[in-house]
């Protein structure tokens, strides 16, 4: 009889052991996709100051997730472009007001055979889910970025230009037959740019 108090103390103590896992917004691979499209965005960014200029870019507006890696990226861009980066309004030249159009995710999935689909099965729309069969699929998972923003004078306000759209794409495409063998391969597409330079003056 005294090993059931024992028994039931050990189980208790079992019972108030656990582990937690945390899952973020988005998985390793969808930051990957969009981190790399905004990395081709801002290849040959410019702006219409002179080489060497004073740039203090200002992010309060640009509101996207993984918002802090883009705003990086484009302070990379600059920095290679021969502009120098200022902490300040003060001890710019020029302010670069950055704002995103698109910072994220794009799934296609084509299919030849039959989808997985989810089948009502009474009034009560209870549904039954089937799963998918196909002889072959294919799936795009596509990180789109978009970027664009206007330089003023610092003291004035007065304009001194914009920067149209910045596009990039980065692409994995991942292929299944017969729902078993699976193969994928990484592409980078540039995305869709303007022809000749990367900005316009007022």
């Amino acid at each position: 009889m005294r090993a059931y108090p024992i028994l039931a103390l050990a189980l208790l103590a079992g019972a108030c052991a656990s582990t937690s896992e945390t899952y973020p917004s988005r998985t390793a691979t969808e930051q990957l996709l969009v981190s790399r499209a905004a990395d081709r965005a801002v290849e040959g960014l410019t702006l219409p100051i002179p080489s060497g200029s004073r740039v203090f870019v200002d992010d309060a507006y640009f509101r996207a997730e993984t918002a802090s890696y883009a705003v990086s990226a484009i302070r990379a861009a600059l920095s290679d472009a021969g502009y120098a980066l200022v902490s300040s309004k003060t001890e710019a030249d020029a302010v670069f007001e950055l704002r995103a159009g698109a910072l994220s995710l794009e799934q296609m999935r084509r299919v030849f055979g039959l989808p997985e689909m989810r089948v009502p099965i009474n009034d009560s729309f209870n549904v039954v889910s089937v799963p998918e069969l196909s002889i072959y699929s294919r799936r795009d998972r596509v990180g789109v970025a978009e970027f664009s923003g206007f330089l003023y004078e610092p003291k004035t306000g007065a304009p001194l230009g914009a920067v149209v759209p910045m596009t990039g794409e980065f692409r994995i495409r991942s292929h299944k037959l017969l729902m078993i063998v699976a193969w994928g391969q990484q592409s980078i597409d540039p995305g869709q740019r303007d022809p000749g330079d990367s900005w316009r003056e007022f």
